[in-house]
């Protein structure tokens, strides 16, 4: 009998346990661990035959080529919350985004050039101090520019020169006071390199993002990044859904080289999107970029003091989560220094068509 009783007691009791348990679930509001993310694969070919429009991403010529599988892991718990994205493939293998795990390609008994197994997106982490101060710490996809790394969150799938050109990531530390629905206003201090892990010896890059939002449906956001090592950039990056069907997006930068390098460059693009139906999408990029005389160079940008206009009509037809991206591009440079036809010899001009794919989810 006494054991039928305490048997009785412990039933009692362990239900009351599971039921305050469950009561605290609800009452927390503790968030599910979320995972997100995408896969994408491509095919790109030049008119001239030969590799033109060194941008970011997608740079193999007549191949079915693949992008990267993106994957993200987010959990919020409370106040605190964490930001977890990794990517594996070509996608997260070039040379201005960080290797995580380098190590060498060959080919057939030949060394090749070095490559990385995966590459780390974001991670970071979060807390509220308060409903309107937030503050976080980590490695951060950059908040400057309107284009981002994952192809999923792009309406292109070729990137643009103020993209290649300008920081991918930053780490370091900001706050974000939200004052109103409408304003808010992030800064912080991150490293001196962009797109880097680690610093090359100082956290001395100091960032600011002003967002306001004017009326529903358009958000403006003035960026600035300023360091010793990483230079000046000035940046606006705004959308503005007009209609249901038309969005208008914009993007204006400017950035001046450290004084020990000298030069820089400044671009702006337009973007204006219309959806024709529930599942197809027209949009067009319009870009000028020109560089500064100075002494900085680069590989995806026109020589110091010239320019380049690029004209990217892309489409996006969605079925469920998978986007088929049919794509066209005509660029052309102030000089016939950048380009090649397929002679090998210099031109103004490169065109070049992209069919890509994307599962995002």
């Amino acid at each position: 009998m006494k054991k039928r009783f305490l048997l009785l007691v412990l039933a009692v009791s362990a239900f009351s346990l599971a039921s305050h348990a469950q009561d605290t679930i609800k009452t927390t509001g503790d968030q599910p661990l979320v995972l997100s993310g995408s896969v994408d694969t491509y095919f790109k070919t030049d008119f001239s035959g030969k590799p033109n429009i060194q941008t970011s991403f997608a740079n193999e010529l007549n191949s079915i080529s693949i992008g990267m599988v993106d994957l993200g892991l987010k959990k919020s718990v409370g106040n605190a919350s964490f930001v977890g994205e990794l990517s594996f493939g070509p996608r997260g293998q070039q040379e201005s985004i960080p290797n995580a795990d380098p190590g060498i390609a060959y080919v057939g008994n030949s060394q090749g050039v070095s490559y990385s197994s995966y590459h780390i997106q974001n991670l970071y982490v979060s807390y509220n101090l308060t409903s309107s101060l937030n503050v976080t710490a980590g490695y951060m996809s950059t908040f400057i520019g309107y284009e981002v790394i994952s192809p999923a969150s792009n309406f292109n799938y070729s990137t643009s020169y103020l993209f290649t050109n300008g920081p991918f990531q930053n780490a370091g530390f900001k706050a974000t006071y939200t004052f109103s629905p409408a304003v808010s206003l992030m800064a912080g201090i991150f490293n001196d390199a962009w797109n880097a892990y680690q610093s090359s010896g100082h956290v001395n890059t100091f960032g600011a993002q002003l967002t306001v939002t004017p009326v529903k449906n358009w958000t403006a956001y003035l960026n600035l990044a300023t360091g010793s090592y990483s230079g000046t950039e000035f940046d606006l990056t705004t959308a503005y859904q007009i209609t249901p069907a038309f969005k208008l997006g914009l993007n204006a930068a400017d950035w001046t080289a450290p004084t020990a390098t000298k030069g820089g460059f400044t671009g702006v693009a337009l973007y204006p999107q219309l959806a024709v139906s529930k599942i197809v999408t027209l949009g067009l990029r319009g870009e000028y970029f020109t560089t500064k005389s100075g002494v900085w160079a680069s590989t995806t940008a026109p020589p110091p003091g010239e320019s380049v206009t690029g004209i990217t009509f892309t489409a996006n037809i969605k079925t469920g989560p998978l986007t088929f991206i049919p794509e066209i591009r005509f660029d052309n440079s102030s000089k016939s220094d950048m380009f090649v036809n397929g002679n090998n010899a210099y031109t103004t001009g490169a065109t070049q068509l992209v069919l890509a794919a994307v599962y995002a989810f």
